[in-house]
């Protein structure tokens, strides 16, 4: 069994995600992982026995802190009128243009904050989905990935009153991934809210239309 320090494992994992982005995939080393969080040698190995452990790690934590931020980024739309409403009335599904309103502001705020301030793990996702043509079991942690996001978004935006219908949800999801690499590929320091709200209204309007809200 690999040790159950949650603490280490994270740090140990936070420094995999920088390898990644600085070096690819063949950067990721036990020996330089051990180096780069001023552990003893030896300390990776014995956490991930194995490279493809080690970057299956990578995945995992980048889903943890990806879900760990979503109710913080529905609290960032607290201000609008429909976040405030649905304080005061849990339950409540909102119409049309308030839906279209509320998603593309909560889409905007993560896609800015994932493009920018959380730019590296998202760059190293996207090494591992290349990774992953030729490793199993990096497929499998991207895959585990997908049924948590799925079911996390869905589960987010039917607490905030968003009707976007579950089976929507994947989709959604692609958009967001495809606008995401856009800007994650893109120079550093270009991403504006002005500049990334029309991308994320046109991700809200896509997931609100098939549902039949914005023309029902």
């Amino acid at each position: 069994m690999p040790p159950v320090n949650a603490a280490r494992r994270a740090v140990l994992a936070d420094a995999a995600i920088a390898l990644l982005v600085e070096a690819g995939v063949h950067g990721v080393t036990h020996r330089a992982v051990d180096k780069a969080t001023g552990l003893p040698a030896g300390t990776a190995s014995n956490y991930f026995p194995s490279r493809e452990a080690l970057l299956v790690a990578v995945v995992d934590r980048v889903v943890d802190l990806h879900l760990a931020q979503m109710s913080p980024s529905a609290s960032s739309a607290a201000g609008s009128d429909e976040a405030d409403h649905l304080v005061r009335q849990p339950g409540k599904v909102l119409d049309g243009p308030a839906a279209q309103r509320l998603m593309t502001e909560l889409l905007a705020a993560s896609l800015l904050q994932a493009a920018t301030d959380h730019r590296q793990r998202y760059l190293a996702i996207f090494e591992l989905q290349l990774e992953a043509l030729r490793r199993p079991a990096v497929r499998e942690a991207l895959g585990r990935l997908q049924v948590r996001s799925t079911a996390a978004t869905s589960a987010h935006y039917e607490a905030l009153g968003l009707p976007v219908p579950p089976d929507r949800i994947p989709t959604v999801l692609q958009m967001y991934g495809g606008v995401l690499f856009t800007l994650v590929s893109g120079p550093v320091g270009a991403m504006t809210v002005e500049s990334v709200t029309p991308l994320a209204a046109g991700i809200a309007r896509a997931a609100l239309t098939d549902g039949g809200v914005l023309h029902g």
